[in-house]
């Protein structure tokens, strides 16, 4: 669904990323670990064309080439960004966040159904239609920037740290969440700083260092990964209990 090849960003003289190579397919959640300055970020905004990448990058999306695609045509062909942040309308209605998501041509049709859709998803969402979105909380606010997103009617949703800043109740929430998201058919990469609950809903994962891939596999390749839980996980587990 998503194939990405030979992705190279910079800053100036700072290479943030290095011929980066990854995919997602339909109904299928992957993950990127990384600490924090590996490019985590930079990854998810060089595909949704937000940021300006340097020459030979390949990013296809159901098989149609993307790569010199404007953001706004991005969108249009079937990929969304969740930033960092939210980026919701602060100042508009929850009903009106949404309804602006369903902006591209794309999503118009059969936009009233998709509103439901969502709202199902996040039953909070329809309680509080009416209400101004900054004065919701972070977790409140986290559901409308994955609902506005939805809205566009993307087959791969991008997610960058969407658990930042959630209490723990509202994280399993989220996550939950995500994996119903995924049962619809949409392909998710995720960026997250919560390792643990990221690798237990996703099928596969990417480890990201210094801009560049070093590693990938399965989520359970990875959690039983010594250097994938020392880095990201809390440590080595034991590889046995004993029993007295």
């Amino acid at each position: 669904m998503l194939e990405v090849k030979n992705l190279s960003l910079a800053y100036g003289l700072h290479r943030a990323l290095d011929g980066v190579a990854l995919n997602v397919g339909r109904g299928e959640i992957v993950t990127i670990l990384g600490a924090n300055g590996a490019g985590k970020t930079s990854l998810l905004k060089a595909i949704a064309g937000v940021v300006r990448t340097l020459p030979g990058k390949q990013v296809r999306l159901g098989g149609r080439d993307i790569s010199a695609l404007a953001a706004h045509d991005i969108v249009e062909s079937g990929l969304a960004l969740v930033p960092e942040g939210r980026g919701i309308f602060g100042d508009l209605t929850v009903k009106e966040n949404l309804l602006l998501g369903a902006n591209p041509k794309r999503a118009r049709d059969g936009e009233a159904a998709r509103r439901e859709r969502v709202l199902a998803l996040f039953p909070r969402l329809r309680e509080r239609a009416a209400q101004i979105a900054r004065t919701m909380s972070g977790g409140e606010q986290q559901m409308l920037a994955i609902g506005r997103a939805l809205m566009s009617n993307p087959d791969i949703l991008l997610l960058d740290e969407p658990s930042l800043g959630l209490s723990p109740a509202m994280v399993q929430e989220l996550f939950a969440t995500l994996l119903r998201v995924r049962e619809a058919g949409v392909g998710l990469l995720l960026v997250e700083q919560n390792a643990q609950e990221s690798l237990r809903i996703a099928d596969r994962g990417y480890v990201l260092e210094n801009g560049a891939i070093v590693g990938h596999g399965t989520a359970d390749h990875l959690k039983s990964d010594p250097a994938v839980q020392r880095a990201y996980l809390g440590g080595v587990r034991p590889a046995t209990a004993s029993s007295s």
